[in-house]
This record gives C-alpha cells, sequence and structure tokens, in this order.
C-alpha cells in the first residue's frame, strides 16, 4: 500500500491518472484546425548571410544555368529575354526578381469539403501524409512491397486524423496496379476516402489532365469555377544539380494555367548531389527552385506557387541519405529565411533514416519537424509515416508521428501562454493557501479537462501500471489504434451522383489506355 501511494504521487496525476489510458479505449483526439505559429522563427543567418546566400543563388542562375529538358519551357525563356543555349537557360535577377514578386506570399487550397480548406503562408501550417513509398512495414507483416490494400488503409489514416490536413502523394504506391492507370484507382479511393485537400504527380500529360478532371468532378464544380481559385497541387523536384525535367515542368505548366498551385522542391543532398557545406547546398537548391517559379510567374502571374527545402546530408561513409540531422535542421532554418526573403510560402519534410519506428526513428523525425516549426515552414510533406529515408511507409510511425504533430499544434495554441488575469490564478493560489494543493480548486475543475495536452499513444503511467497491463510498447499501442481505425472507418460523405460521375471517368479513362507507358 506504501509503495502504491508512493506510485501515485509520483505518476499518477488526478482525475483518474493511471485510468487514463485502458485498453481498446476510442480513439480521443485534437479537433480539426490548422496551427499557427506565433513563435518568432529560429535565422541562424544574419542579413549579411541572407544577401550571401541570395547572391549566390543569382550566380548560378546567371553565370552557370540550370537544364531544363522541355522543349515549350526553353521556347518560353527565349521569348523572356533569358540566355538559351541547348538546354542551359541563363537569367539574370532582374527577371528572377521580377517574376518572383508576381507570385502571392499566401493563398487557400479549397477541396470537395470546403470545412477543409488549406491556407498555405504567413503563420499557418498544413502537415501532409507520408507520400510515395514504394514498401510498406508493420509489426506483424515487416517490409513488403506496396499494394492497393494498403494504399487504401493509409488513405483511412490520412482521413481519420485531423492533424493531417493533407492528402498529399500515394502513401505507398500500389505496385499491383499497372502505372497507365495507378493514378486513376489511386485518386478515385482518394477523393472517396478522404475530404481533404489532394494532389497530383507531375508525371504526364494524361495523368494531370485526369486528376485535374477529377477532382473538379469530386467538388462539383464547374470547369470556370475550378479555374477561378486552388482546389488541389502538385509538388515537383528538380534533378539536382542544375537540372529539370520534361515531365515535372510539364505538369508545373499545365496546373499553374488552371490557376492550381504548385511547390518547387530541389532535392539537394549536401556531399552528393549538391555541394558538401550547408550554404552551397541552400544556394544550389535555391537556384533551382527560383528558376522554375520565374517560368511559371512569367507564363501564368500571379498563379500560387511555394518554394520547398529538402536539402539534407549524406552519411559520408556509405553515400545513404540521412534525414532529421543536425545540417538537415539548419539547411531547414536557411531555406526559410530565404523563403520569407523573397516572398514565398515554405514547403518542408517530417523525415527520417530509421528503418523501423523506434527511438531513432522518433528523434530524427522530431528533429525534422521542430525544424519545419523553426523555420516557419507552411507546408510540412511525410509529416507522419515516413521511415528508411522514404523507402517505407509504416501504420505504426504514421499513429507515433501523428502524437508528435498534435503536441506541436497544441504547443501552438495562445491558451498555452495565456496571461490574463484568471490564469495568472493569485486568486486560486491564495485559496489553496501554503501546503495546499490545487487537484481540488474550483479554478482546477472548471479546466483540468482541457488545460494540458492529453495523449493518443503515449502512455503516461508508472513502470508497475504499464508492467500490470502487458508492458506493450509504443509501436505496439500504435499498430492497436491503426488497427481501430482501418476496421472502424466511415468514409466522409459524397453526393452519389458525383460518385457515379466520378466512376463514370475512370472507366472511361481505363478505357482509353489512361496514361501511355512503354510496358
Amino acid at each position: 500500500m506504501v509503495e502504491e501511494a508512493r506510485g501515485r504521487r509520483r505518476r499518477g496525476g488526478g482525475h483518474g491518472g493511471n485510468a487514463r489510458r485502458p485498453a481498446g479505449q476510442q480513439l480521443a483526439q485534437m479537433p480539426w484546425r490548422q496551427p499557427e505559429v506565433h513563435d518568432r522563427p529560429v535565422e541562424p543567418l544574419d542579413d549579411d548571410g541572407v544577401q550571401a546566400l541570395h547572391r549566390g543563388a543569382m550566380r548560378i542562375l546567371s553565370e552557370i544555368g540550370i537544364e531544363f529538358l522541355n522543349d515549350e519551357a526553353l521556347a518560353i525563356f527565349r521569348e523572356a529575354g533569358c540566355r538559351v543555349e541547348g538546354p542551359c537557360v541563363r537569367m539574370d535577377e532582374d527577371f528572377v526578381m521580377e517574376m518572383v514578386r508576381r507570385a502571392p506570399a499566401s493563398f487557400t487550397i479549397t477541396p470537395r469539403n470546403p470545412e477543409r480548406a488549406v491556407t498555405l503562408g504567413g503563420r499557418h501550417m498544413a502537415f501532409v501524409n507520408v507520400s510515395s513509398p514504394p514498401n510498406s512495414w508493420d509489426i506483424h507483416r515487416g517490409k513488403r512491397p506496396g499494394d492497393f490494400a494498403t494504399f487504401k488503409d493509409f488513405m483511412r489514416l490520412t482521413q481519420a486524423f485531423n492533424c493531417i490536413h493533407v492528402a498529399g502523394g500515394y502513401p505507398v504506391e500500389p505496385i499491383d496496379i499497372h502505372p497507365s492507370v495507378r493514378h486513376l484507382d489511386c485518386l478515385f479511393e482518394k477523393l472517396t476516402l478522404t475530404d481533404k485537400v489532394c494532389h497530383a504527380y507531375s508525371l504526364g500529360r494524361e495523368r494531370v489532365e485526369d486528376v485535374m478532371e477529377m477532382v473538379r468532378i469530386a467538388a462539383g464544380l464547374s470547369h470556370a469555377e475550378f479555374d477561378a481559385a486552388p482546389r488541389m497541387f502538385t509538388n515537383i523536384n528538380s534533378v539536382s544539380p542544375l537540372k529539370h525535367d520534361f515531365p515535372m515542368i510539364d505538369g508545373a505548366l499545365r496546373l499553374a494555367r488552371r490557376g492550381q498551385p504548385v511547390i518547387v522542391t530541389p532535392f539537394t543532398l549536401a556531399g552528393a548531389m549538391a555541394p558538401v557545406t550547408m550554404a552551397g547546398a541552400v544556394a544550389l537548391s535555391i537556384a533551382e527552385a527560383l528558376s522554375a517559379i520565374a517560368l511559371l510567374q512569367y507564363v501564368a502571374p500571379g498563379c500560387p506557387v511555394g518554394i520547398g527545402t529538402f536539402t539534407s546530408n549524406v552519411d559520408m561513409r556509405s553515400g545513404a541519405p540521412a534525414f532529421g540531422t543536425p545540417e538537415y535542421m539548419r539547411a531547414t532554418q536557411m531555406t526559410g529565411q530565404l523563403a520569407r526573403f523573397y516572398g514565398l510560402p515554405l514547403r518542408s519534410s517530417g523525415v527520417c533514416t530509421a528503418n523501423v519506428p523506434d527511438g531513432q526513428a522518433m528523434w530524427e523525425t522530431s528533429n525534422s519537424l521542430w525544424a519545419a516549426v523553426q523555420s516557419g515552414s507552411n507546408l510540412v510533406y511525410h509529416a507522419a509515416g515516413w521511415l528508411e529515408g522514404g523507402l517505407i511507409a509504416s501504420p505504426e510511425k504514421f499513429v507515433m508521428d501523428c502524437e508528435v504533430l498534435q503536441m506541436i499544434q497544441r504547443y501552438c495554441e495562445p491558451p498555452v501562454w495565456a496571461t490574463t488575469e484568471a490564469d495568472i490564478a493569485v486568486e486560486a493560489i491564495r485559496d489553496v493557501g501554503a501546503g495546499g494543493h490545487f487537484f481540488g480548486c474550483q479554478h482546477t475543475q472548471e479546466r483540468y479537462t482541457t488545460a494540458f495536452y492529453s495523449p493518443i499513444v503515449s502512455d503516461w503511467r508508472n513502470y508497475e501500471a504499464w508492467a500490470a497491463e502487458g508492458g506493450v510498447w509504443t509501436a505496439e499501442r500504435a499498430n492497436g489504434i491503426a488497427t481501430r481505425i482501418i476496421e472502424s472507418f466511415e468514409a466522409p460523405p459524397m453526393d452519389e451522383g458525383i460518385r457515379e460521375e466520378l466512376a463514370a471517368f475512370v472507366a472511361r479513362r481505363k478505357a482509353e489506355g489512361g496514361a501511355p507507358t512503354d510496358f
């Protein structure tokens, strides 16, 4: 009895203490909202440092140039007065900055459910599910190639968690569906299993045009209504160093001309595809991003765009990418400073190198996510479920990451640091007096249910209570949560007529062959 009481004082807490994490409890999560970061950004660069990186990027653009493997883009740059030699385009600072100034500092994307609209820019943050791994992993089946059933399960998790604001790329690549029609099946499921903002891969004309049409149909919009405001987005990557390929630029141009947002994210790994120094890698990343943004703003002035950062380092012993490192964090913060300098929304990521959802996975991902907060990121890709440097999506990791995302969301809520008279609580302190406790006082009774963050995966009981209920480790608890969500999932409502129109479009495009492939 003495030891039990000592344990309660040590870890139990009030109002249910050890009983607040019963096995099999229903998920109780925070409501849907977009966090707004009120902290000042972490800025490792002074003004001279920002100017130095800007000048470096401008020198890369004007002296070295960027290759565009897209004839349409090359023709547009020639028309704009840039110097085009073969695939290489050189552009002067005046042109680049004139184009960048056309871009909006903030924009809102409205999906089929207007209540899930997401603002990118300013203090707003939006979290995106893991996107594009070819494999999945869970504690029962281990690592295996992605398939359509697993894809749909991840879409259910994406919809179920309020802290995930955007249904980005495929959370796992369903390789059991032929690439020619994969986008049709995947977007049908994405648009029916979720009602959140979604994304198109810029991987060929047919895929981009099909996805825009499916998003339009799902929202019940006319073509004019779709074109009038952002409804979806794409993210394109450069081929670092110094290159943009055909399909990415083609897709970006198609979306920009219809007023749909394009995020440009170079993949610059310091020591491999970029200089080994963080400043060199960031300067290269900025140059590659601005070259594409300048193209889009010339073609579609004022189209919504964002600048992305995926600058990290490699393991110099093996050449493997490393994520969630100190260098990754600083590169993200530095890019945040440049994004504010250019007045552009910023995209970063919640990434790690770990192979399973263990301690390494969570410290690396937490480093990445808090770098996103510190840098002023507006869109955070791969925020839940990423493992093995992007080669694995894991449902356990998805749930564990959502715990961190909820904590970030709570951290951003102004009531946490409010300083009203009621918050400073002098009268409650007076009432309790010396030697008293605050569990039962009126001030606590009025606030205890909402005063603190309540976890969905973390177990706050002491060791004895945890061990008495089987000593379940975090990944096991997360697996149970994911399984219950998937098994009890109910899709968001969709008008039956719209669903039928969407299904008919998919059937017609499949009959036409979908997107061309060489196999």
